[in-house]
């Protein structure tokens, strides 16, 4: 999810995503709907194709997986 919302935010299509960062389109979506967690080096191909730390995705993914749990929880 933060991978999408970091896409979107920049106004890119999930093909160009993952052409710049070097993955196929359809393991990219496996990504950004959360059926795949990538590996250190997709992490940070992805970060550096967004123009972004790959801290800040970890981060805005543990924030998103956080809500969810509290979702759930009440």
């Amino acid at each position: 999810m933060a991978v999408r919302a970091a896409r979107t935010e920049l106004g890119i299509a999930q093909e160009t995503l993952a052409h710049l960062a070097g993955i196929e389109r359809s393991h990219m979506g496996k990504i950004e709907r959360g059926e795949h967690m990538p590996n250190l080096a997709i992490i940070l191909r992805i970060a550096r194709a967004l123009n972004k730390s790959a801290s800040e995705l970890i981060a805005a993914t543990e924030k998103n997986l956080q809500t969810e749990a509290n979702a759930n929880d009440g």
